[in-house]
């Protein structure tokens, strides 16, 4: 079924490219643990300003100590290639091996991990704003994986507000974004045509709203005050284990095995469809590598095998459940896949995890790739989550989509009109 399922997904997109899956390349089983961050303490899809630094870091698992190499590409609002020479929006080079790396330390899951931070000496600044992508190739000129940053200008400012939806059906499941574009000193000439915008969920790329256009304009203020367009769902707050301690049973691990590297079995997770909502804490879906005997988290900690269960008696048909979250970059494949145990009556998997504190959901994949993320845990109007709106500009004759500002808002701060 896995096998049926993933080759129906992949035909799917290469005859319908969707804006958050066409330059995905995902990393293969023996990377893991890509952190990717700018300006903020969580890996996280990252939004730096012009001049900022961006870092990365990845563990490889083969005990190879391999030569990896980077490249940095400049795109199109729709992540197509932008026109844009290399020369033009990088000052220095790419193109350049990945320096700084270490091997793990008495761990049972031997590792290299892998640093690197922009700008540096080769790749000194990058120069516009817009879409990147960052790729890592290895030795013989393959790719490895792929990830993705916004390099913004601030010359624009966004308000940003939290909404309930309009719609009766739907009041207590949804969460709506409203917001206004204002930008005094850029005159934004046929905004319908020349801005663009994109509306994040918990810094999701995969579930961005990307087709909204301004609804009034009052003087140098756009203004987007949709209801239905702008929804997602609210979600339910994310489940959460925390193995700083690999030997002892700590926040959501139930019992711990050693075989070939340490083996946390967590509790067994029931459906929250159907209950009521409850507040509990969570980072929204990110995770924090941490090892609280280690002086160096980085090439301390260890890989630890964490056993997933899953209650869950609703008919599932030909749909599947995954595991869901930005531990690797919101992806769904072969790793999350929730298998059916007739003996348990639970749905069951296997992943290694580097140490630490993660957030994770479980969502209904259908046949046709796409998610449902509340088919599970539920949609709450009431659930804590992050929102971020990105603004593009390309003027008449312009060659690249700049981008211009970026607002955020949480939904704690959700209101009725």
């Amino acid at each position: 079924m896995l096998k049926t399922l993933s080759a129906a997904f992949l035909f799917i997109l290469s005859v319908f490219p969707a804006f958050s899956q066409i330059i995905e390349k995902v990393e293969p089983t023996y990377i893991s643990t890509i952190q990717f961050r700018g300006a903020t303490d969580l890996s996280q899809l990252p939004i730096i300003n012009l001049g900022n630094n961006l870092q990365l870091s990845f563990d490889a698992l083969n005990g190879e100590e391999e030569d990896f190499y980077y490249t940095i590409t400049h795109y199109n609002f729709d992540w197509t290639p932008s026109d844009l020479s290399k020369s033009e929006y990088l000052d220095g080079f790419d193109d350049v091996r990945i320096q700084d790396y270490q091997n793990s330390l008495n761990t049972l899951q031997i590792y290299s991990h892998y640093e690197l931070s922009i700008p540096n000496r080769d790749t000194r600044a990058i120069k516009k704003s817009g879409n990147y992508l960052l790729s890592i190739y290895n030795s013989d000129g393959d790719l490895i994986f792929t990830r993705r940053f916004l390099v913004i200008e601030n010359i624009a400012s966004v308000g940003v507000e939290i909404k309930r939806a309009r719609d009766l059906r739907v009041i207590e499941e949804k969460q709506v974004v409203q917001f206004t574009v204002n930008s005094p000193n850029l005159l934004l000439i046929n905004p319908k045509q020349t801005v663009k915008t994109l509306v994040l969920q918990n810094s999701n790329l995969k579930t961005a709203i990307t087709d909204l256009v301004p609804q009034y304009t009052m003087g140098n203020e756009l203004i987007y005050r949709y209801d239905k367009e702008a929804s997602f769902g609210g979600g339910n707050e994310f489940l959460a284990f925390d193995n700083k301690d690999e030997r002892s049973a700590s926040n959501g691990v139930r019992s711990i095995q050693v075989t070939d590297v340490y083996e946390n079995y967590l509790y067994t997770n029931i459906s929250r469809y159907n209950r009521p909502y409850t507040y509990n804490p969570d980072i929204n879906g990110n995770f924090v590598v941490r090892n609280i005997d280690a002086q160096n988290q980085n090439i301390e900690a260890e890989y630890v095998r964490m056993h997933f269960n899953l209650q869950y008696f609703e008919d599932l048909g030909d749909k599947e459940i995954h595991l869901y979250g930005n531990f690797n970059n919101w992806t769904i494949d072969g790793s999350t896949y929730m298998k059916y145990d007739p003996k348990s009556d639970t749905y069951r998997t296997t992943r290694l995890f580097k140490q630490g504190f993660y957030n994770y959901k479980y969502v209904v994949v259908n046949r046709d790739g796409t998610i449902d993320p509340g088919a599970v845990s539920g949609d709450f109007w009431q659930t804590e989550n992050n929102y971020t709106v990105i603004v593009y500009f390309r003027d008449l004759g312009a060659r690249y989509d700049r981008i211009i500002g970026v607002g955020y808002a949480n939904s704690t701060n959700i209101s009725n009109n």
